[in-house]
């Protein structure tokens, strides 16, 4: 057991850590405040965009144009906190272990409750994360580095673009897991059935063919290592729409930070396509 997954433990208990509405119930009291890998896995785990109901819609189509990385699960009304369809108690407000907060593309905060923040003209998006076919792949026989060695999975931005939806564009981001090529081949069957959570991989091998320099540094989570007998494996995002807010500059947003996810009451088997 990795020191985080012993953590994790003791702090929700072994039947604990399989509890979706517990594990929200902890985070909404600030009691977990770090990555949510490993946390119920049996449930959909979503990344957040709220944005002000002006850009809500440029935002939709963005999403709608760059379904890989930006698979919606869900979106609010305008000013709702609630996510019924995510979760009966769900509160975005509350439910998230850690926010990033930022105004004109400039991140400002990163508070563990947004209810401060909160106004009345706000629309919530909740798009898959691969965290949800991790599941699939580890009852596959596949291992997974970062989960492991108890770190956040290693995200970086590439040199593909994404396409632009009025004032959203930017380069996708990708979250890599190094597996033998056997596991690759079987990781592409298996994350296929998921395209709601991101599906097949986006690329395989070298990563400077997607313009990632040095995979020991990557742009969010955290550095994994890599064998001599092993290939990097590259999945989209849902970290992709902060690359395209920095660059957007909007006057507010707020987001889920890397590896923080919205636990939902939705189960990943449901999202699987066949």
């Amino acid at each position: 057991m990795t020191e985080s997954s012993a953590l994790a433990q003791s702090v929700f208990g072994r039947e604990g850590l399989a509890n979706a509405a517990l594990v929200r119930q902890y985070i909404r009291e600030a009691r977990w405040t770090s990555h949510t890998s490993g946390l119920a896995d049996d449930n959909v785990q979503g990344n957040v965009v709220i944005l002000p109901q002006a850009l809500a819609g440029d935002f939709l189509r963005y999403c709608q144009r760059n379904p890989k990385p930006c698979p919606l699960l869900a979106v609010s009304e305008v000013g709702d906190p609630r996510l019924p369809t995510l979760g009966r108690d769900v509160d975005i407000r509350t439910d998230v272990p850690r926010y990033r907060h930022w105004r004109h593309g400039e991140l400002v905060d990163t508070p563990v409750d947004i209810r401060a923040l909160w106004r009345d003209d706000l629309v919530t998006f909740v798009l898959g994360c691969s965290f949800s076919f991790e599941q699939a792949l580890l009852q596959a026989g596949i291992a997974l580095r970062h989960m492991s060695e108890g770190h956040n999975v290693s995200m970086y931005q590439t040199n593909i673009e994404t396409r632009r939806a009025g004032i959203f564009e930017g380069p996708m981001v990708v979250s890599m897991r190094p597996l033998r090529a056997a596991d690759a081949i079987r990781a592409i069957q298996v994350t296929s059935r998921f395209p709601n959570v991101h599906g097949a991989p986006v690329h395989i091998g070298d990563p400077s063919l997607i313009g990632i320099t040095d995979l020991g540094r990557p742009d969010y989570g955290d550095p994994v290592r890599i064998e001599p007998d092993e290939v990097p494996v590259f999945w989209a995002c849902g970290v992709t729409p902060q690359a395209a807010i920095a660059r957007a500059r909007p006057e507010f947003c707020i987001t889920h930070a890397p590896g923080s996810m919205l636990i939902t009451d939705l189960k990943n088997n449901h999202l699987a396509s066949f």
